[in-house]
């Protein structure tokens, strides 16, 4: 039977719920945000006694259906300001799912300066005082809680970067092969931080395991939709052969590559960091092209990397941060990139918002365009540490840039722009906008249609429906983040007619419920509107979902293509 767990970090109390009627039909980021929404304060302080940190597995999480493991975190983000979301692959997902846990709720802050860890289980949740590995970094932690509690603990951590409560901190999930997965946008690992909670253990031992109404129509309908997410050239082949980083080629081809902090749409060493690289580059020493994030990942898009001596780097090496640290910072050293990869995981800071200070940092004087050895160098001894450069670095683009007077910033709602520019490829220009998270590729990923033609084609260099297209696909996503889906389903469900409909038949079979196309629309819809409403709560309007100024007034090369919306034109995009 579903259940909620709630933990009250001020009174160190923990209590088992029944789920409420209303919260029966939501999970992932469909529940996180509607209990945001309803038990946070918008006005609260992010990193007070108010805000609360949710976890949820998605609706289909637990069960067989292919790319289903992902786990929702949500909060009020300490970065933004606003309601967040921010999902990430690992084995907590599903065994939060099979431990029959649709939300994990942490609320208040100790009383006393110690730190704790959570402990999850068939029994419910407990706190216990932790003091051997506060400090530690990431990987650590992760080792010294495998000898602990066992390799299969299911496991969610800060690193240094969370103690300090730095806003660009993530929370870090343990993967299958105790690599590291991150729910990263946002600032929820200082949120976490600030609650005292180190690490949450999970243990599945004599879990109850997800029902499933109807097994045999679930068994057809998964198997129609592993093969669509199969057969789709993109979901299929490109990201399994390329990972992620597939797009720098393209984008680049485009005019739609970022680089020297949103110059120039092209970048003169693409092809050093570009997918293609990688894939030659992982092969000839020994790592793996294709990985998996989660149990039952069919699309692999993860990979292996090693470094010239067949040691292990990082996984997860995902085209966002390669172009953030690569071309927006003028760096062509594949290697140095992956080594920063790799620091950013142990010490638990969002690889794309730190990319993105990284460029303005090089805008500020800071450290040089291309200078990969005194990044590195930052990285380790200044935001790992926490000296007082490192916490402004560590506050992410928008604090960097306040600190040191830079008028190029690109972040909407404080938040970094990534991967994409916005006046090349104007569709995400819109979700960066209008996102209720601040600027987020994901919240609508228009490159879909700009750029791979799937699910048709919308010029990215005109503004004609690009409105529109955002809107469907921010409806989408949001519906598509509740079912504990990779969001790279939407490759195949935009293009192959039998997707959509198998999803909808599995969380039907699931649940022994007759949803329909329209209710899932509804659904995103619902989403959106209560996320917007937190915001406007909180004391945001209209004038935040605008592009920062040089956007207007500075054109990009090559289609000397400029930010052409007007803020009513931004403004239709709620009208819905």
């Amino acid at each position: 039977m579903d259940k909620i767990l709630r933990v009250n970090m001020t009174d160190l109390s923990t209590k088992i719920e029944t789920v409420p009627a209303a919260w029966a039909g939501l999970g992932g980021r469909g529940l996180t945000s509607t209990i945001v929404a309803a038990e946070v304060p918008p006005t609260c302080h992010a990193l007070g006694a108010s805000n609360k940190l949710v976890f949820a597995p998605g609706l289909l999480t637990g069960t067989a259906a292919a790319n289903s493991g992902r786990l929702s975190a949500g909060a009020k983000s300490p970065l933004t300001g606003t309601i967040k979301e921010s999902n990430a692959g690992g084995t907590a997902a599903q065994m939060l799912a099979r431990l029959g846990i649709k939300a994990l709720i942490i609320e208040g802050i100790p009383t006393e300066d110690k730190w704790y860890s959570l402990h999850v289980n068939k029994d419910g949740v407990s706190v216990q005082e932790e003091t051997e590995l506060i400090g530690q970094k990431n990987f650590a932690v992760i080792e010294a809680l495998e000898a602990r509690l066992g390799k299969k603990t299911g496991i969610l951590t800060i690193g240094p970067v969370g103690e300090l409560k730095m806003t660009a901190a993530n929370i870090s999930v343990k993967d299958p092969d105790s690599k590291i997965r991150s729910h990263g946008r946002g600032g929820l690992g200082a949120v976490m931080g600030s609650k005292k909670i180190k690490f949450i253990s999970i243990d599945d031992q004599g879990a109850p395991g997800v029902k499933i109404a109807d097994p045999e129509k679930f068994k057809v309908a998964a198997r129609t939709f592993a093969k669509a997410l199969l057969d789709h050239p993109v979901s299929g082949e490109g990201l399994p052969t390329y990972g992620t980083n597939v797009l720098v080629n393209i984008l680049n081809e485009a005019g739609g590559l970022p680089t020297q902090n949103f110059k120039v749409g092209q970048f003169a060493g693409a092809d050093k960091i570009s997918g293609e690289t990688m894939n030659e580059t992982i092969t000839a020493r020994g790592g793996k092209v294709r990985h998996g994030c989660h149990a039952g990942c069919i699309i692999q898009c993860s990979q292996v990397y090693n470094d010239k001596d067949g040691k292990y780097v990082t996984s997860g090496f995902e085209y966002e941060t390669i172009w953030g640290l690569g071309a927006d910072c003028c760096i062509d050293n594949l290697d140095d990139i992956a080594l920063a990869d790799s620091i950013m995981d142990d010490i638990g800071i969002d690889s794309i918002e730190t990319a993105v200070m990284f460029g303005v940092a090089m805008e500020a004087g800071i450290l040089n365009w291309g200078d990969s050895k005194e990044m590195l160098r930052i990285l380790s001894e200044e935001i790992g540490k926490g000296t007082p450069l490192g916490r402004i670095m560590g506050g992410g683009a928008g604090s960097l840039g306040k600190a040191y007077g830079v008028t190029r910033v690109p972040v909407v709602k404080n938040q970094g722009i990534p991967a994409y520019d916005p006046r090349s490829v104007k569709g995400i220009g819109i979700t960066y906008a209008t996102s209720t998270m601040g600027a987020d590729h994901t919240a609508g990923y228009t490159i879909a249609t700009n750029i791979l033609n799937v699910g048709g084609y919308v010029d990215p260099l005109k503004k004609e429906g690009q409105v529109e297209l955002s809107r469907n696909l921010q409806i989408a996503t949001a519906a598509v983040d509740s079912t504990g889906m990779c969001i790279f389903v939407a490759f195949p469900a935009l293009d192959i007619p039998e997707c959509l409909p198998a999803l909808i038949d599995m969380l039907n079979a699931r649940f022994g419920i007759n949803l329909n196309g329209d209710d899932v629309v509804n659904l995103g819809k619902h989403i959106l509107k209560v996320e917007h409403q937190f915001n406007i709560d909180a004391g945001f309007s209209n004038i935040h979902d605008r592009l920062p100024e040089f956007f207007s007034t500075e054109t990009v090369a090559p289609h000397d293509a400029i930010w052409d919306f007007s803020g009513a034109e931004i403004d239709e995009f709620w009208n819905f």
